[in-house]
């Protein structure tokens, strides 16, 4: 439905309208349109701050027109004494206004001329808006059965060399030694991985069954595998 308003270039009209916008963000509808472009087009100046409504109105629709345009088509709306919205340019200095409501249709543009700041703006806020967030990588807690060679290995030995395989994603945990019979124990020890950067295979083959810690482990299994 079509709305009337009154000439917001007085203070009466803006007075009117500052009531008009207490409840509303945009003159019609639920997005900016060109409802809200000839009115914005028929205020002469910034409007005072002692039309509170109005301001923030005035300025959000002023700072679509910079950054992104209006393209919403609106329910229509009349002014006294304003042109409609098809004629309606982005709003220029207060003494150009005039002159720029007399040119030919040809000549109009409705969102005026970007800068290269304004555009670099715009660039960079297309390519925030299609850039994917980062997914956080998934992890995992481990628990392996390290075994050493016979009775005679150092398992203090055996377990320094263990921890002492270092890489991004990897964090050794608890430990503790297990018997595993004639006299043998094995370690069994926790460690916590960051699945995209850390392969549990190929630390057993590459690092724990291959020089120089093998000197220690005769062989290591997974126990336990768990995602956190």
């Amino acid at each position: 439905m079509a709305v009337t308003l009154y000439n917001p270039s007085t203070e009466a009209g803006l007075k009117k309208l500052d009531e008009f916008l207490l409840t509303r963000s945009y003159i019609t509808g639920y997005q900016a349109s060109k409802d809200d472009l000839t009115v914005y087009a028929a205020i002469s100046s910034t409007p005072s701050a002692e039309y509170v409504n109005v301001l923030r109105w005035y300025k959000h629709i002023d700072a679509l027109l910079r950054i992104s345009g209006v393209s919403g088509d609106g329910t229509g709306v009349s002014v006294e004494g304003s042109a409609p919205a098809s004629e309606v340019a982005t709003p220029p200095a207060a003494d150009t206004k005039a002159s720029a409501a007399a040119d030919d249709d040809d000549d109009l543009d409705l969102f005026g001329e970007e800068t290269e700041e304004e555009k670099a703006a715009a660039e960079k806020l297309a390519a925030a808006k299609k850039k994917p967030s980062k997914k956080e990588s998934g992890k995992s807690s481990v628990l392996l059965d390290v075994k050493p060679w016979d009775d005679e290995t150092d398992m203090q030995k055996l377990e320094e060399g263990v921890r002492s395989v270092h890489m991004e994603g990897l964090l050794w945990g608890a430990s503790k030694l297990a018997p595993v019979g004639y006299g043998i124990k094995k370690l069994q020890i926790m460690m916590t991985i960051v699945d995209d950067l850390v392969s549990v295979d190929n630390v057993i083959e590459d690092y724990l069954t291959a020089e120089p810690i093998n000197e220690y482990v005769q062989s290591c299994d997974i126990v336990a595998f768990n995602k956190i």
